[in-house]
């Protein structure tokens, strides 16, 4: 079992000023902690199960390039990218620098985007339902194509490219990996079968059923269900003083017996930094077994 650190908050001591120093040492100290991977949200402003909107709120990848420059070892990704914010050749192009900057260090996390009070605010065209999981379809024919040899034109319904070059490539082989956020049923886990490397569900009681879902679709698509990642989300509190530690172990180890195979989540009082030494001291040499 692995641990990635989800970095969603932003407002920490200090503001602004600081905010740089902070989040260029809480990216370290995760990378040293042995912390797998550091995601991002992919959003600009903070969302509701976070705090106000008025939150600081980093946009993803200026961020993912700062924390790539102060980590070594660490998978770095966003957790998810909304399709609709950036058109997919442009996304492609990011997360192929980052992987290339940071020595193949890049993941891309993807999915249909959900948050229209904030593309309202920004100016940012947000489709409906349907059209935006075409789009997400589009976006993950097209990565796959830019991070291929095929640097042909690509047709879509939204989507109209006359070359697909991407130049350099990734380091990552055969390309950075695909990950698909969400748990929906029938277009997103589909997707995942069809396309991904990993899959991105919410730490609940659900996963069992989700993950019979996703096999059921694999077995559809031709597709081998041990390749595709799984991983789930929950919040990693091992309290000031270490008491919660074991509790974290324990819930972490229900998620491995689920099928899970990474757990990635927010960790409480990050910016204080013990809490990151913490885990890397005893939670995540606990968990690597499992």
């Amino acid at each position: 079992m692995k641990l990635g650190i989800h970095i969603s908050d932003f407002t920490w001591p200090g503001g602004a000023p600081e905010l740089g120093g902070t989040l260029a040492k809480v990216a370290s100290t995760a990378d040293e902690a042995g912390f797998d991977r550091i995601s991002v949200m992919d959003h600009f402003f903070q969302i509701q199960v976070h705090g106000p909107a008025e939150h600081e709120m980093l946009e993803a990848y200026t961020a993912l390039g700062f924390i790539a420059a102060h980590t070594q070892r660490a998978k770095l990704y966003t957790l998810v990218t909304g399709v609709i914010y950036r058109y997919p050749a442009v996304l492609v192009k990011a997360v192929t620098t980052l992987d290339v900057l940071s020595g193949g260090r890049a993941m891309l996390g993807i999915g249909a985007g959900w948050n229209e009070e904030e593309s309202v605010a920004l100016g940012i065209r947000f489709p409906s339902m349907k059209e935006r999981f075409e789009q997400l379809e589009e976006g993950l024919q097209i990565a796959l194509q830019m991070f291929s040899d095929d640097e042909g034109p690509y047709k879509g319904k939204h989507n109209n490219l006359g070359r697909t070059l991407n130049s350099p490539q990734a380091l990552s082989k055969p390309h950075p990996p695909i990950l698909i956020g969400g748990g929906g049923e029938q277009k997103t886990l589909r997707f995942v079968a069809k396309y991904a490397d990993a899959c991105n569900l919410f730490g609940g009681p659900d996963i069992p059923h989700k993950l019979d879902v996703l096999r059921e679709h694999c077995a559809r698509e031709g597709r081998d269900y041990d390749q595709i990642e799984k991983t789930a989300t929950m919040g990693l509190d091992p309290g000031r003083n270490g008491e919660n530690v074991g509790q974290l172990v324990d819930q972490i180890g229900k998620l491995g017996e689920l099928g899970i195979q990474t757990v990635t989540g927010k960790v409480t009082d990050a910016a204080l930094i013990t809490p990151l030494e913490r885990i890397g001291s005893d939670v995540i040499p606990a968990v690597a077994g499992l």
